[in-house]
């Protein structure tokens, strides 16, 4: 056999979309131990995948087949030199030819399919779970928000689902595609040629062995350059922000500082070129084993036991399907590690999704007529301990309470840290429910009103102003999305704040900021009451709504908050004393129980606890 070509590896995509991968997927601890603590149905993994059952299978069959057609490539080779070039066959060279295209444009075509019906499946799956999520997660109570990170919360709605639609999209599909494509590369290597077949099967094994060991050395390297990255990014972060700045300024850090970035970006040098030579080395090896393994298999073509009924072009089909199964072989080996990634992405959605919600909404609510609420509020023997609570002994938050609002007064809860006022008034808009007892309004337990009717009888004010990153317009429509420019300004009006706003060149339509920076506490808080006027609310709590301000902007907040409590039913968590005196009645709550009730200048003159509370300006 006289062998005067040199065909080159050929280092093509694999058909039906399959991604090549830089190195050996590497096994995350944490994903083992989230399923160890999690584990996770195939059952339920199916059921959602269960109405897609026709574009999954339509999927692989479309893989399948782009991994027959293409495998089509070799012979069709294999013609034009062995027949069509020797013979000067013209016909026969443009239809093998043509073939060659029309192959590559069947398989592009099909690739370009299964990936459309792929991403569309999974983005349908992902966008049910997304949604289910959010949902679930929003009907959590403020225990599970106080108790879990935000950062946690987003990671599981962003980053899990999208993991897990290119679990979908992209990791399902090139294991089928590669599956399909080794078991149709081998087939038709054992048609051309059954010795050149036994012999790279002898050989392929340590080349893929070499070859992951030397990925698998890159990847430790580039894991450790990465983190090194990460602390060094982290302390540009914190270092460089107004807030690190003032901090290493006042503490007279900065020479450490700087000592500890240098050092950090020294080592980072080394790292740098410990990744680059690794990845030179893994080139390097690949490259040799692209070259080592067609080599061997010409070297063996040429003996005279495999010479016999060889031809030049059944030599080049055939290293061009070796190099083709080389891949697909190394990607397969991986499918432990990215099953168990699959299904760690799926478990930390199922755990959120498997979470109870502690606040239930009623199944059958009372039917209230909110412009006919008169506000009177009544706590019924309230206990309240938090759930998260793990000693039985612990004392209750709230002990024994037992008092009355009459409709459109005002009660002012005072007492010191930790006394239970926070909490108290959490119960009445039910972002808590007592252990025992009821909160009623109008002789009804919120724990019977829907959700929706309860918040527009109940406005809160806190000290903690929430604005969204929009507009003042937005912010105020959160509360009554109907509500006109009018009813708007109204609000501001009311709020003390619609000055302000005017004198803005954008007017309603001024970016708050991020958290409503771009406005002073005050006048955050005086948003925060034109959109709790907008609710129009019957009943209003003011939790500590100014111990976070300076004595001048208090002046204007409360008297905003003397007109907002007017004619309505208001609870009043006050630090201050200046803020509950002319309250209807006062009540001084000590670990949790009530210890005194009364006006404010009978309790003064009583010198008891609100006197002494008084006295030490701690009210």
């Amino acid at each position: 056999m006289n062998m005067t070509l040199t065909p080159q590896l050929s280092t093509r995509t694999q058909p039906g979309g399959a991604t090549r991968q830089r190195g050996p997927a590497k096994l995350n601890p944490k994903d083992r131990t989230q399923l160890t603590q999690h584990p996770v149905s195939l059952r339920r993994i199916a059921r959602l995948f269960k109405p897609h059952r026709t574009t999954i299978i339509t999927v692989v069959a479309l893989i399948s087949l782009a991994s027959v057609v293409n495998l089509a490539q070799p012979f069709l080779l294999r013609g034009v030199l062995d027949e069509a070039l020797p013979q000067q066959n013209l016909g026969l060279l443009g239809l093998l030819t043509g073939g060659m295209v029309v192959v590559a444009a069947i398989t592009a075509l099909i690739g370009v399919v299964q990936t459309w019906m792929s991403t569309k499946m999974g983005q349908k799956v992902m966008h049910t779970l997304r949604v289910r999520l959010f949902t679930h997660v929003q009907a959590q109570s403020m225990s599970f928000f106080t108790t879990t990170r935000s950062g946690e919360v987003q990671s599981r709605l962003m980053n899990d689902i999208s993991g897990m639609q290119q679990v979908v999209t992209t990791t399902a599909t090139g294991v089928a595609s590669n599956l399909t494509t080794v078991v149709a590369t081998l087939t038709a290597m054992v048609v051309l040629s059954p010795v050149l077949t036994l012999l790279s099967l002898i050989v392929l094994p340590p080349a893929i062995w070499l070859s992951r060991k030397v990925a698998f050395i890159r990847r430790a390297v580039t894991d450790e350059r990465q983190q090194a990255l990460a602390q060094l990014h982290t302390q540009v972060e914190e270092g460089l922000s107004v807030s690190g700045a003032r901090l290493s300024k006042t503490l007279g850090t900065t020479q450490r500082d700087a000592q500890r970035f240098e050092e950090r970006s020294e080592a980072l040098i080394d790292l740098e070129m410990r990744s680059q030579l690794a990845g030179r080395w893994r080139m390097a090896t690949m490259q040799i084993v692209f070259a080592a393994i067609p080599a061997i298999i010409y070297f063996t073509a040429g003996l005279p036991v495999a010479s016999e009924a060889m031809t030049i072009g059944t030599l080049v089909a055939f290293t061009t399907l070796q190099a083709q199964i080389f891949r697909p072989l190394m990607s397969l080996l991986d499918v432990g590690v990215q099953w168990v990634t699959a299904m760690a992405f799926f478990s930390r959605i199922f755990e959120y999704l498997d979470l109870k919600p502690e606040i239930v909404p009623p199944a059958d609510p009372v039917k209230i007529d909110p412009t006919t609420v008169a506000g009177t509020v009544r706590f019924e023997n309230v206990d309240f301990t938090y759930a998260s609570s793990s000693d039985a002994t612990e004392r209750n938050i709230l002990d024994g309470i037992d008092l009355e609002i009459p409709a459109g007064s005002t009660l002012a809860v005072v007492g010191p840290t930790g006394s239970g006022k926070s909490t108290l008034a959490a119960l009445l808009p039910r972002l808590y429910d007592p252990t025992a007892g009821r909160v009623l309004i109008d002789g009804t337990d919120v724990r019977d009103i829907d959700p929706e009717v309860l918040a527009s009888l109940v406005g809160v004010v806190s000290q903690e102003t929430y604005l969204i990153h929009d507009t003042v317009r937005q912010n105020l429509l959160l509360a009554k999305p109907e509500a006109d420019d009018g009813e708007l300004w109204a609000a501001l009006e009311y709020a003390a704040v619609a000055e302000t706003i005017q004198q803005l060149p954008q007017g309603l339509d001024t970016l708050v900021g991020a958290r409503g920076h771009r406005f002073s506490g005050g006048e955050q808080q005086r948003l925060a009451i034109a959109r709790t006027l907008l609710r129009n609310p019957p009943i209003l709590v003011l939790d500590e709504a100014t111990s976070a301000l300076d004595n001048t902007t208090e002046a204007h907040v409360q008297q905003a908050l003397d007109e907002l409590a007017e004619h309505r039913t208001t609870m009043m968590i006050a630090h201050r004393l200046s803020t509950v005196m002319n309250a209807d009645t006062v009540v001084v709550l000590e670990a949790g129980r009530i210890i005194e009730v009364g006006a404010s200048h009978d309790l003064l003159r009583a010198g008891g606890a609100f006197a002494t509370l008084a006295a030490r300006r701690a009210v």
